[in-house]
C-alpha cells in the first residue's frame, strides 16, 4: 500500500496518511522527498520528545522542593504520582550507582 500525501501551495508535502485523503496524491514508497520529509519529522519529535524530559526533571525537583518546605506532603499526590515519582527516584539512584568510569588523577577506574 503506498503513502498518500498532500501537499502546500509551494509543493512541499505537509502530511503523509495510508488512505487516500481529499487531495492527497499516491507518493512512491522510497521517494528522495518523502524520506526527506519523515527525517524532519523524526528530527522535530526528537526534540520535543528531549524538551519533555528536561521539563519532567524541572517538576520532579519542584515538587521535590514542595514537599521539602513542607508545602505539600507526598501523600497529597494521588497514588499513580507517587509511584510514578518513586519509580524515577529508583532509576535515577540506580543510574548514579553505575558511574563504572572515573578520573581520580592518575588512577583509572574501571
Amino acid at each position: 500500500m503506498p503513502p498518500y500525501v498532500t501537499r502546500d501551495k509551494q509543493g512541499q508535502i505537509t502530511s503523509v496518511s495510508l488512505q487516500p485523503d481529499q487531495g492527497a496524491s499516491e507518493v512512491a514508497t522510497g521517494s528522495p522527498e518523502l524520506l526527506d520529509f519523515m527525517r524532519k519529522v523524526a528530527l522535530e519529535h526528537g526534540t520535543l520528545l528531549e524538551s519533555d524530559m528536561h521539563l519532567v526533571r524541572v517538576l520532579e525537583d519542584l515538587i521535590d522542593l514542595l514537599i521539602a518546605r513542607d508545602l505539600i506532603r507526598f501523600t497529597d499526590l494521588p497514588l499513580p504520582a507517587q509511584d510514578k515519582l518513586m519509580e524515577r527516584r529508583s532509576m535515577r539512584e540506580s543510574l548514579s550507582g553505575l558511574e563504572l568510569l572515573s578520573n581520580n588523577g592518575d588512577e583509572e577506574t574501571i
